[in-house]
């Protein structure tokens, strides 16, 4: 599956667009993180157990996206973003976007 933040990759054409497809998952923090976490933020720097809470959730979005794709004939999807929503105090959602397209 070719997946590409443009509208068109040099070389390719698109043959054919589907609709909009979607992939998204919720993600809640654990408490475990949060103590952790918590111990970081009074020393500043990178939080590493939600950076790679959020690089999940993006793959995991991303994965659902593509099967939906696949499910219409697509290889590629156009297009792609991403938006993070905040649900709950400790929960927020990734959501993987794009338009399926077959390309050649």
């Amino acid at each position: 599956m070719i997946l590409t933040t443009s509208s068109f990759i040099i070389g390719k054409n698109i043959i054919k667009t589907f609709a909009l497809v979607r992939g998204n998952t919720i993600r809640a923090r654990h408490l475990g993180k949060d103590i952790i976490a918590f111990f970081k933020n009074l020393a500043g720097g990178e939080i590493e157990e939600y950076t790679k809470l959020m690089a999940e959730a993006r793959e995991q979005a991303i994965d659902r996206m593509i099967e939906q794709a696949k499910a219409l004939g697509a290889n590629a999807i156009i297009d792609v973003r991403f938006s993070t929503s905040y649900i709950m105090g400790a929960a927020s959602e990734i959501l993987a976007y794009g338009t399926a397209a077959i390309m050649d």
